[in-house]
């Protein structure tokens, strides 16, 4: 692995002078204009190519798939989000369903080593370890050779790191590896993984999990769909109680994006548009941009501010 890491280091340092050259006697304006934005890639699995959900294709044209495989999902929710804040972000997104970091690290480092990179989000399997639930050793491990490989790259890439949300599969159960605990339990036991793995890579958590189980106890989101879900609430978990519904990716989506740029997920407002696009209803948009910024705050990740945005009404987002 560390010869691979190392032999694919070389690769944005040989190709990079003659695409700036190239950018630079063909088309200088847009050579300024793709400099100006920030690039940030995501790095994962299903948790974030929105597997079960209307996320998975949403607005996939905004982003660039680099396994081409059409993805919007969070990435794509990030992107439009940052867009009506004004931020100016390219984003990116590698995938590969029910894979870990290592995976990405056997078999996708050429993918990923072919630019060097701003910022990176990436998370682990959903239960740290597929085959020793709740262990991090694995994640700690692999987040620290991916942060190692990155800033190979650009030693001045940000990490964040996706701490997920307590699987219902897992939970409820019998014979699962958390059933008689509470929801929010696994959650907790995951977001312990993710900050040992930070502290590891000097990287960043987005809590993701625990907005997820703040949306449950502050009774905007059901905490166990396997008795229904009750009235005005939300879902969060789709039809397998594994993955998220278009609720719990948007949530995910706002904490990540909360976390990344420091906005306050309020800012983008009640009715902001790919909420609107996605079915809710501007008040289910409001509930869970404000999770997310009591999640975020409460770690002292983002502050208070004003509207980014003001319309009278939900629309459709911008093309």
């Amino acid at each position: 692995m560390q010869k691979k890491i190392r032999a694919l280091r070389s690769l944005p340092a040989l190709t990079k002078p003659l695409l700036v050259s190239a950018a630079l006697i063909f088309s200088p304006l847009s050579y300024l204009s793709a400099v100006a934005e920030e690039s940030i890639l995501f790095l994962g699995n299903s948790f974030t190519f929105g597997y079960g959900s209307a996320t998975r294709y949403y607005r996939a044209n905004t982003v660039t798939d680099l396994n081409n495989e059409g993805t919007g999902g969070v990435p794509a929710l990030f992107k439009s989000f940052a867009d009506q804040a004004g931020l100016d972000y390219d984003v990116f997104i590698e995938t590969y369903p029910g894979a870990g970091l290592d995976f990405h690290l056997e078999n996708k480092l050429d993918v990923i080593g072919k630019r060097p990179w701003d910022n990176a989000v990436m998370h682990g399997f959903s239960t740290l370890d597929r085959n020793a639930p709740g262990d991090p050793a694995t994640l700690i491990e692999t987040v620290a050779q991916m942060a190692e490989f990155l800033r190979g790259l650009n030693e001045s890439t940000n990490l964040y790191l996706s701490a997920t949300w307590s699987r219902a599969d897992m939970v409820y159960p019998e014979d699962r590896p958390w059933h008689g605990q509470p929801i929010e339990q696994m959650a907790l036991d995951i977001r312990a993984g993710y900050d040992a793995a930070a502290n590891n890579a000097d990287a960043s958590v987005s809590p993701v999990g625990e907005a997820w189980t703040r949306a449950m106890t502050t009774g905007v989101a059901d905490p166990n769909p396997y008795d229904g879900i009750a009235l005005g609430q939300v879902d969060l978990w789709t039809w397998d109680h594994y993955h998220a519904s278009s609720y719990g990716y948007y949530l995910e989506a706002l904490v990540v994006f909360g976390n990344v740029t420091g906005k306050d997920p309020r800012s983008l407002g009640r009715n902001e548009c790919s909420g609107y696009e996605l079915g809710f209803s501007s008040a289910e948009v409001a509930a869970l941009q404000q999770v997310a910024y009591d999640q975020l705050a409460s770690e002292g990740k983002v502050t208070a501010a004003p509207l980014v945005t003001k319309p009278r009404a939900a629309q459709r987002c911008s093309a």
